[in-house]
């Protein structure tokens, strides 16, 4: 439930921040507005053009008599348009973020500035991007067509068709209009699509509180014009949660101090006869010296043949006697 909670948190922070940024919000538009035209004529002319498909795709009505002809035709018209509309509202968020891809990049970019922490993109070309993109929403498209199916066929089961699987299909939007939406900033971070699945998959319910209230916003086309620039914002918020960006720099861990202390220490780095210090020949390489070098002195004897401070101190020495003429320390 936190989770869930904080899904829907950060989409109300995504449409406050735009809200905060009028300029950013109107710039965020814009790709949506162009998608939204470019539907609207194209189903406009699906509209027109319905009956005649519905037509050539049923050449053996042609001798039908009234009305039998006139309502399959009709019927298959309404199919046509109705699939039409629906892959419409399935296409028209991947269709917007690939159109948008640049206003959209600028738009992240913009709040993990604001935000703090803003990520460094990886160097790719636009064309790449866009191919990157074309390809990830053709995939998310597969996958969510695949579910539909089953989706569609566990419709026909007598109580679970009626009431859960309606369910599971706002969920299962939900979710891959996050993977959607996600998908600008996590590029931004270098995370490829299946990791990106798989981070939001381990937060289901983040991803679900965020999701499933936009796909139901987003059944009016209007509103998804209107509140696009939001969700890309409260989306890019969601990324800096699944993939923080580390502070570049921070303290250093202490280390090895590399200023020649470790010469100090017996047999350390830098220490006479150490292998690794400078000049020094390896511990190995040492060899024996023939012969004794303090067997004898400079004159041929033995250096400490005899002591020399056998005898009493002298007047010559420092503590040879005091002012009486005895010797310092001879009594108490």
């Amino acid at each position: 439930m936190r989770d869930l909670a904080a899904g829907l948190g950060y989409l109300a922070k995504g449409q406050k921040w735009v809200g905060r940024h009028g300029r950013w919000w109107a710039f965020g538009m814009l790709p949506a507005l162009i998608t939204l035209v470019g539907y609207v004529v194209a189903l406009v002319f699906l509209g027109g053009w319905s009956e005649d498909l519905a037509e050539w795709a049923t050449p053996f009505a042609d001798g039908w008599g009234s009305p039998w002809q006139g309502l399959l035709r009709t019927a298959l018209a309404a199919i046509v348009f109705g699939g039409g509309l629906l892959i419409s509202v399935i296409t028209f968020t991947a269709v917007t973020l690939l159109v948008g891809q640049p206003f959209y990049e600028s738009l992240c970019e913009k709040v993990d500035e604001t935000e703090g922490g803003a990520p460094t993109p990886p160097e790719t070309p636009l064309w790449r991007e866009l191919l990157v993109s074309a390809r990830d929403s053709l995939y998310v498209l597969v996958r969510v067509a695949g579910f539909g199916v089953l989706l569609f066929a566990c419709g026909f089961i007598p109580v679970v068709g009626q009431t859960l699987v309606p369910v599971a299909g706002f969920l299962v939007s939900g979710f891959f209009l996050t993977v959607e939406l996600t998908a600008v900033a996590l590029q931004r971070r270098g995370v490829p699509q299946r990791e990106r699945i798989r981070l939001l998959r381990g937060r289901l319910g983040l991803a679900f509180g965020f999701g499933v209230p936009l796909i139901l916003a987003f059944l009016v086309p209007l509103v998804t014009v209107l509140a696009m620039p939001g969700a890309v914002a409260g989306a890019t918020l969601l990324a800096r949660d699944l993939v923080p960006v580390e502070e570049a720099g921070g303290d250093e861990q202490d280390g090895p101090d590399d200023s020649g202390d470790s010469a100090e220490l017996p047999g350390g780095a830098g220490a006479p006869g150490a292998p690794g210090a400078s000049g020094a020949p390896g511990y190995g390489e040492q060899r024996p010296v023939p012969g004794n070098p303090y067997a004898t002195g400079q004159d041929g004897a033995h250096p400490y043949a005899t002591n020399p401070y056998a005898g009493a101190p002298d007047a010559g020495r420092p503590y040879g006697g005091a002012a009486a003429g005895q010797h310092p320390y001879s009594s108490r």
